[in-house]
């Protein structure tokens, strides 16, 4: 009797299995082919097979729209007996790949190219013999399969393959594709990750991007960019995909869509690295004043930070560029009355100032806020104010709403400011609506995080501005009534800055050809960038459906950010849950969709009354509570990606989660639970415009204590579309309100039993898409799923 056990496909509820699950992983997928050897009874208890991957690395050159591929992971056998393992490789495009080779520890093994007909039957007899469904997304691509090699215990095997690729294009996107996401089945972390790209083209690159990973872009020549990305000890949730073009011309700006429903508005996302044709002799002159908080708060190392913070700054301006520095306590003081121009001898006199200051006395918001404003007088040139502060005012005055307004009527030349909170006293609101009010960002230091680190990486985003206060305006062939595009993120007038890619989201109404036009300022002149793009009617697959995702991570930011800042809108938050809920976006606010015990309904009238109950931590300005709050916000109003800091934002949710009480708030109720308050807080007086939301319907939580949540088994996701686990059901948000109890909903659905002809019926007429929603199904569970109009229950 021969057994089957692959290596990427098996999860946690198979623990029971032969092969430890924890330590099936890679995009690679490892078949297990031992002899069972039947004995006579009593029958020994067989020792368990398992390994564990020690890396995996994918190098690629990739030039014009060729990739040659090199792939090496390290799998070790951590058991007592030799594996006999069999290596399974999907393809990640079908016919795409040529030349392929694989070596087992430098040793050429032979192995078989498949087709897309005759990989799918081999993916449905893994399925189907494993009882795991984990393949399924890969039916309809080709496969690559060795022959069967050992494995001794306690040794290591590096699978190494060579491949070349011919890359897909996508309104002149040449993508780069790579299948990483079958490490998702897993239930531990591969130790390292890496994947590094070489571009090379004969005409210069322009955009590149990555819409699956936080990747770093390196361009050493116009016609070379190396794209790294290495993380350790994580497994890994998604295929890598890179985008990038190079193409003549000047205009280097990209179009994608995706537009599911004919009758709903489509989304688009727009790349804009735009090559502006101005004195490359003549660098873009700026002004920059640094507002350094030095009150007694201060006192030690983060003063120390601060003034290495403001070196950074004066080691880095541009000849010619104007600067001041403010530094504030009880008191505000200036480095000179009015701004300087930057040169070798106001910069050591500059650095001479920094090195004075030292810590004591309170803290001058309104004062330094206004002072600094004020002294921007020329509107001819871009204009940052970075303020830092590690607390709220005490000095001066204090109510937030005033200081915002007197910060508003000081910038007459609309100065972007950057704020930096740095600690938990700060009053991160306040934070918040002064970067928004000047059309900047907030960024959140934790007491053990270097300031000079965050001020730097900021500053060097905006040191080289290139086009300011551009606006983009999109006009189609067939104009009708109304806005062609909305919701668009970022929103309003953008900078442009050398080197930085403006990545931007929205909604779109009308279909067809369209000229889009970018108008800005260069080195003081207005120029327009046009071109061309096509958006959708309808688009027939799901490959570019990141761009819903992405778009309803900025949107959920949003959204938190004007309940924060403006209080209570009931339709705001109807839109915070329906989107939460479809996309599995969790928030502090959303957070009990993780309970197995609440479902997902999008019109939920529980689910409104527990988030409105759980917006009241809004009113939390000041604290640690506040501080994560408004960093996870940032997140999702800044993602570039549709897995942008998705792990960061859960750590952190969890962090807010279990924080002690302070103030007029309740700590969140025991890890694993709801956020939704115990008792009513007290509402913040007229001036602290957050308010609102305390006297909204409080919902109790549980006080027992439970086990921290395991979000990403409650709520799974796989391309568009999300489950929820509850009890051994899982739903979708569309057949979520469907009760199995009541005749009237059972007899909608029809019932198939997994791994049945009937099943793989249903599977050969799936889109890749809805198969990956087969397989986050466990063993012992239920699926509820809604296919082409069809409701299925899948036992």
């Amino acid at each position: 009797m021969r057994s089957l056990a692959y290596a990427v496909c098996l999860v946690a509820s198979s623990a029971g299995a032969l092969l430890t699950p924890g330590a099936l992983q890679a995009q690679g997928v490892l078949v297990i082919t031992n002899e069972n050897i039947r004995l006579p009874r009593p029958t020994p208890r067989p020792q368990p097979i398992s390994y564990s991957l020690d890396e995996v690395v994918v190098e690629a050159t990739l030039k014009n729209q060729l990739a040659d591929v090199q792939v090496s992971q390290t799998f070790r056998n951590s058991g007592t007996g030799t594996i006999q393992a069999q290596f399974v490789f999907p393809l990640p495009y079908d016919g795409a790949i040529d030349a392929m080779t694989l070596l087992v520890n430098g040793k050429e093994l032979p192995a078989k190219l498949m087709k897309a007909d005759e990989a799918r039957d081999r993916y449905q007899s893994i399925v189907r013999s494993q009882k795991d469904p984990a393949l399924l997304e890969w039916v309809g691509t080709g496969m690559f399969q060795t022959s069967v090699f050992p494995i001794p215990a306690g040794e290591s095997r590096t699978v190494s393959i060579h491949y070349s690729q011919l890359l897909r294009k996508d309104h002149e996107l040449t993508e780069f594709l790579f299948p990483l996401s079958t490490a998702k089945y897993t239930s531990t972390s591969v130790k390292k990750v890496r994947v590094q790209l070489a571009i090379e083209s004969d005409t210069n690159i322009k955009n590149i991007y990555s819409p699956t990973h936080d990747v770093s872009i390196q361009r050493p020549t116009g016609k070379r960019a190396t794209v790294k990305y290495e993380k350790q000890n994580i497994v890994p949730s998604s295929d890598f995909r890179l985008f990038y073009d190079a193409k003549p011309g000047d205009v280097s700006a990209r179009l994608l869509t995706y537009r599911p429903e004919r009758d709903e508005d489509g989304y688009f996302l727009l790349l804009a690295t735009p090559e502006i044709k101005a004195d490359k002799d003549k660098k873009q002159s700026k002004t920059v004043i640094f507002v350094v908080d030095k009150s007694g708060s201060m006192a030690g190392k983060k003063i120390e930070q601060a003034r290495d913070a403001a070196k950074f700054i004066l080691n880095n301006l541009h000849e010619g560029d104007l600067f001041n520095i403010v530094s504030y306590d009880s008191k505000v003081q200036s480095f000179l009355p009015e701004l300087e121009v930057f040169d070798k001898r106001s910069r050591q006199e500059a650095l001479a100032y920094v090195d004075s200051l030292f810590a004591g006395g309170g803290t001058n918001i309104h004062e330094a806020l206004t002072t600094a404003l004020s002294g921007l007088q020329d509107k001819s040139q871009p204009s940052y104010v970075l303020f830092m502060t590690d607390g709220r005012p005490t000095s001066g005055e204090t109510k937030e709403a005033l200081i915002a307004e007197a910060a508003r009527q000081a910038n007459g030349v609309r100065a972007r400011v950057m704020s930096f909170g740095v600690g938990y006293d700060v009053n991160s609101r306040l934070l918040d609506r002064i970067s928004s009010d000047h059309h900047g960002l907030s960024e959140y230091v934790r007491p053990d995080q270097d300031i000079e680190e965050h001020v730097a990486k900021v500053f060097n985003r905006i040191s080289s501005p290139v086009m300011t206060n551009v606006k983009i305006s999109y006009e189609f062939d067939k104009s009708k009534p109304g806005k062609p595009v909305n919701r668009v993120y970022p929103g309003g007038d953008v900078d442009l800055f050398e080197g930085e890619q403006l990545v931007i989201v929205g909604r779109y109404r009308e279909f067809g050809a369209a000229k889009i036009q970018l108008t800005g300022t260069v080195q003081e002149k207005e120029e327009t960038l046009s071109f061309e793009g096509k958006f959708t009617k309808k688009v027939g697959n799901s490959s570019n459906s990141f761009i819903e995702k992405l778009w309803a991570t900025r949107r959920i930011g949003e959204i938190i950010d004007e309940l924060d800042l403006k209080g209570k809108n009931e339709e705001l938050v109807n839109e915070l849950v329906m989107l939460s809920t479809k996309h599995g976006i969790l928030t502090p606010y959303t957070s009990f969709l993780a309970d197995e015990t609440v479902r997902p309904e999008l019109a939920s009238s529980s689910n409104r009354r527990l988030t409105t109950s759980n917006l009241s931590d809004l009113e939390e300005a000041e604290g640690r509570g506040g501080f994560l709050q408004r960093g996870i916000k940032q997140r999702f109003k800044n993602a570039n990606n549709s897995a942008s800091d998705a792990s960061e934002s859960l750590r952190t949710l969890d962090e807010f989660k279990s924080r002690p009480a302070s103030g007029g708030t309740l700590s969140g109720p025991a890890p694993g639970r709801s956020l939704s308050r115990q008792q009513p807080s007290s509402p913040l007086p007229p001036s602290g415009g957050g308010a609102g939301f305390g006297s909204s319907a409080q919902v109790n939580s549980p006080t027992s204590e439970t086990a921290p949540v395991d979000y990403q088994k409650i709520v799974r996701k796989a391309g568009t579309q999300t489950v929820y686990k509850r009890g051994k059901l899982l739903v979708t948000p569309e057949t979520a309100s469907l009760d199995l109890e009541k005749e009237e909903d059972k007899a909608k659905v029809i019932e198939i039993k997994r791994y049945s002809k009937e099943y793989f019926e249903l599977t050969d007429a799936n889109s890749t898409a809805e198969n990956e929603v087969l397989t986050l199904q466990e063993e012992d569970e239920e699926l509820l799923v809604k296919f082409r109009g069809k409701i299925y229950l899948i036992k």
